[in-house]
């Protein structure tokens, strides 16, 4: 036990409680378990859900104030944590990155930083403020895997699986994100409704052509023929991933489509048309100061809420066309395709939290057996991506690959 690292996830929403869960499937991997979130009682849910699976391990929770680096270092210490799962808002990312920093643990998280007064900042979103912390990193001897959720995570493996098995050159990589499921709700987002609204009030990057290209959301859309959950309309969206991407396959087009049904866009627009979606405070007739878009978080249905009636299937991949050692043009389909009635009865959560939140555990399962623990900064494309992609396999979340021979596992 003593030469296993202690792991500590941050964060109690809907995708930590997968990772928990995950955590708790492959407790051999580490050595004591905790979770931390600002309110403790959330992480007493999910100890209380472990245990209505019948895991006995012990897992000890905290309350912590994550936007406090000297908080999140003097935990780590506490606890002697050697890889630290953030999995909490994306308005976290670098002070729990700086407490690692400072207490010389190993950091994860599944989405890049945000601030909560801007949108869309100048691309790459990553150089902003994930990457300047790059050579600190590198100096405290810790390993830092960002973005290692589904998308962005899986989707940027994907990528390099096809660059290092199918081309010689990259000439684009097409990412698709259909959620083909079904809540029952009149209108509900699927994780955090502040951070869902946020990606697509925005402009649409894509990189285009060796530079970026701008476009406003539903601008472009066009119609995929997928497995399992057939003909979908995407638009291009902008996303985390097409940002660290871009770095790694320059020549390449790096696109995110994402798909939509007709009454989300209406209800979006609506929103976004009268200013509901708004990060900037505005005042009232009474003299109350109220931030739009968090008011409509407020009245929305709680993401975890919508676990036990979802139905139907996720199917999210990456389209990659290039040139094979032959010289020849080629293009194969990698993918994955989970089951949110699946996901509730294992976890208790839906589809799009268990895609999300597996992955960082199989990062952090990576890191604590070596494979990854490279000791620098890394998006998930700069890592090894067959380990990675046969451990979610075992997880939970395999990978399968249509090319010129056929719809195979990888």
């Amino acid at each position: 036990m003593a030469d296993k690292k202690n792991l500590l996830i941050i964060g109690a929403g809907g995708v930590a409680q997968v990772t928990a869960h995950k955590a708790a499937q492959w407790a051999k991997e580490f050595g004591t378990l905790h979770i931390a979130s600002r309110t403790k009682s959330k992480a007493d849910d999910i100890v209380t859900s472990l245990r209505d699976k019948g895991h006995k391990m012990p897992f000890q929770t905290y309350a912590l104030d994550a936007m406090d680096s000297k908080a999140v270092a003097g935990l780590i210490r506490k606890l002697d944590a050697g890889v630290v799962i953030n999995v909490g808002s994306a308005f976290i990312n670098m002070t729990v990155l700086q407490g690692c920093i400072d207490a010389g643990a190993a950091y994860i998280d599944t989405a890049i930083h945000e601030e909560p007064d801007k949108i869309c900042e100048t691309p790459p979103w990553y150089a902003n403020y994930e990457w300047k912390r790059r050579e600190a990193v590198e100096k405290a001897g810790i390993t830092a895997v960002l973005g290692a959720g589904f998308d962005p995570g899986v989707v940027n493996a994907y990528a390099r699986f096809a660059e290092d098995e199918y081309f010689d050159k990259v000439d684009s990589i097409d990412i698709v994100d259909i959620n083909a499921g079904s809540h029952g709700k009149y209108f509900a987002t699927n994780f955090d409704p502040e951070i869902n609204f946020r990606e697509f009030t925005g402009t649409v990057y894509a990189w285009q052509g060796g530079k970026w290209t701008e476009n406003k959301m539903f601008e472009v859309g066009r119609e995929w023929d997928l497995p399992v959950v057939g003909k979908q309309t995407a638009y291009l969206s902008g996303h985390d991933e097409v940002h660290s991407l871009s770095a790694r396959y320059k020549d390449a087009d790096v696109r995110f489509w994402m798909g939509f049904g007709p009454h989300y866009i209406n209800v979006f627009t609506v929103l976004q048309s009268l200013g509901l979606l708004s990060e900037q405070p505005v005042k009232t007739a009474e003299g109350q100061e109220v931030v739009p878009l968090k008011l409509v978080k407020s009245v929305l249905p709680d993401p975890a809420s919508l676990a036990p009636n979802y139905t139907g299937k996720t199917c999210i991949g990456d389209l990659v066309k290039g040139k094979g050692p032959d010289g020849k043009d080629g293009e194969v389909f990698i993918y994955n395709v989970a089951d949110h009635k699946d996901a509730y009865n294992e976890v208790g959560s839906q589809g799009i939290s268990y895609t999300a939140g597996v992955p960082p555990l199989a990062a952090a399962v990576l890191i604590a057996r070596g494979d990854w623990d490279v000791k620098r900064m890394a998006n998930v494309e700069d890592l090894p991506a067959r380990p990675f992609l046969e451990l979610l396999g075992e997880m939970g979340l395999p990978t399968r690959v249509i090319d010129a021979t056929g719809d195979h596992p990888i």
